[in-house]
């Protein structure tokens, strides 16, 4: 089955593939787009079993999302933006298919496999509801959002994203018992970013990320939480996705180009 996708932007303008995270879409990345797809030409794509890439039958681990996204590459090469786990997808791309990957952008993705990870995140509690992959959305979502605001969604959009439940935990649980990239592997430039509002394990596992990696540098978005891509594009674009552009080089950081 194929993921639903969009591009903006000139055809022939270099490639930037942004990719979501858990219980997400790719609208929540359109606000990025737009910052970016009058130099560059940007696709987005609804992971599997989200958003209009639903239903999918699976599976939903990391290899298959690997698979997604070098489909929706079809050979060209591109700066891969990964939010959250997404940023996963991105690094994995890189490690896997050197050749089509420039550089990547990670915001706050988790390392959920590392023994040190903790175990109360969001991410957790929707692994031990699996059982109850409806539940198990519903708590992942009331853990980044809060209980009032959950509440206060239409009960159509409250009952969508329950019904995603089933690609959450299987990806997540995934995530947890299999190390999707070697460091060692990721021989790209990669520019890891958290917010000043970041939970303690999203500021320590970014830290961690930037020094085990080969080329990356460690970006921290003064004011910015979780959701960065989506409540501060302007300065995401400026001070995390414009540096590792000019890092990838040309044709990204073309001559004149306000990156």
């Amino acid at each position: 089955m194929t993921v639903w996708s969009a591009e903006a932007g000139h055809a022939d303008d270099p490639l930037i593939v942004l990719v979501h995270g858990a219980m997400d879409r790719s609208a929540s990345m359109l606000k990025l787009s737009r910052r970016l797809d009058d130099e560059y030409r940007v696709a987005r794509y609804d992971r599997r079993g989200y958003g209009q890439s639903t239903p999918h039958r699976g599976p939903f681990d990391m290899p298959s999302q690997v698979h997604d996204l070098v489909g929706l590459l079809a050979g060209r090469r591109a700066v891969l933006v990964g939010h959250s786990y997404g940023g996963n997808v991105a690094l994995a791309v890189a490690a896997s298919q050197p050749a089509l990957v420039a550089g990547v952008v990670v915001y706050e993705a988790p390392l959920s496999w590392e023994p040190w990870w903790p175990g109360a995140t969001a991410g957790a509690a929707a692994i031990s509801a699996a059982a109850r992959p409806d539940d198990a959305a519903e708590a992942f979502m009331r853990r980044l959002i809060g209980d009032q605001r959950w509440l206060a969604l239409p009960e159509r959009t409250r009952s969508t994203r329950r019904s995603e439940g089933v690609p959450l935990v299987n990806e997540l649980a995934d995530l947890r018992s299999n190390r999707p990239w070697l460091a060692a592997d990721v021989r790209v430039p990669v520019n890891v970013g958290y917010g000043t509002l970041a939970r303690d394990h999203h500021r320590t596992g970014m830290a961690h990320l930037a020094e085990t990696l080969v080329d990356a540098q460690l970006v921290c978005l003064a004011g910015c939480g979780h959701a960065a891509p989506t409540t501060a594009p302007d300065q995401f674009r400026r001070e995390l996705i414009a540096p590792l552009l000019q890092r990838a080089g040309p044709p990204w950081a073309r001559a004149g180009a306000h990156v």
